[in-house]
């Protein structure tokens, strides 16, 4: 298993970045070599060396070497479905509340990108029991997480089937990726303890309007909020401050709601009258 701080070594992922920003992730092996246009670079000469060191290829190319970003892996991990974007699992993480000891129900796994963070979040207190409902997307999740932590958590289920099926125990927290959320909110309502939170991530409008007035005519659940996030990066060098010409713009939309206690009706919403 991989360390996560101190100096690098043997079986560590170490991301290498070049002068012209270009990032490459290796695994350390004693003996092994990093071959490039630009030369050669032994993985003897990182093992040992302390994080945010510069290394050198036999050509003369430096190299910037840290441990890769959970934001790194995610953007960089072999893909079976589109993974939720950093933005937007960090998102997850505040609105959703996913903290240590928390118990979460995820449902799909995707490619096991969100699956990172929420196991990271709530720690090894907590639980996450991800869900799947294509074998060979589960399969890639499996592999991603097991590659990120070095190994399968002891915390993580992941079951190959529809959430509309389950049947556990009570969870704190349940977020759903998946093309149909309205589907699950019976069997997510009874699992989910009073007071707990909801985050759905949908991709399109018409599957935000169909699962918002699912939530309200379902009448278990607090008034739904939703939103999107535009992510616009800035060039800042010397007096030349400005915008990137490209961002990472719509992603998805999400949704955040709470159960509510058993036999509560909830509370009217009062809106303003539209003009006209």
């Amino acid at each position: 298993m991989s360390s996560v701080s101190g100096q690098f070594g043997p079986g560590d992922r170490v991301q290498l970045t070049d002068p012209k920003g270009r990032r490459k992730t290796i695994v350390l092996q004693p003996g092994g070599e990093y071959h490039t246009q630009h030369g050669v670079l032994p993985h003897d000469e990182i093992i040992g060396r302390d994080e945010g060191s510069v290394v050198s290829s036999n050509g003369g190319t430096s190299y910037l070497a840290v441990r890769p970003l959970l934001s790194d892996y995610v953007l960089s991990m072999p893909r079976g479905a589109q993974v939720i974007y950093p933005k937007d699992a960090a998102q997850i993480l505040m609105w959703g509340d996913i903290r240590p000891g928390a118990r979460v129900l995820e449902a799909g796994a995707g490619s096991g990108a969100l699956t990172c963070s929420l196991l990271r979040a709530v720690g090894e207190s907590g639980s996450v029991a991800s869900w799947e409902v294509r074998q060979d997307h589960a399969d890639h999740a499996e592999r991603n997480v097991e590659r990120f932590f070095g190994e399968k958590p002891d915390n993580w289920t992941l079951h190959v089937g529809d959430v509309t099926e389950y049947d556990g125990g009570p969870v704190d927290r349940v977020v759903l990726d998946m093309v149909s959320p309205w589907e699950a909110l019976d069997p997510v309502h009874r699992g989910l303890v009073p007071g707990g939170v909801l985050v759905v991530y949908v991709a399109t409008t018409t599957q935000l309007s169909t699962v918002t007035e699912a939530l309200r005519e379902h009448q278990g659940w607090t008034e739904p909020q939703s939103w999107e996030t535009l992510l616009r990066p800035w060039h800042a060098v010397g007096m030349a401050v400005r915008p990137e010409h490209r961002m990472v713009a719509h992603t998805a939309f999400l949704l955040v709601t709470r159960r509510l206690a058993d036999g509560v009706t909830p509370l009217r919403v009062h809106r303003r009258p539209s003009k006209g």
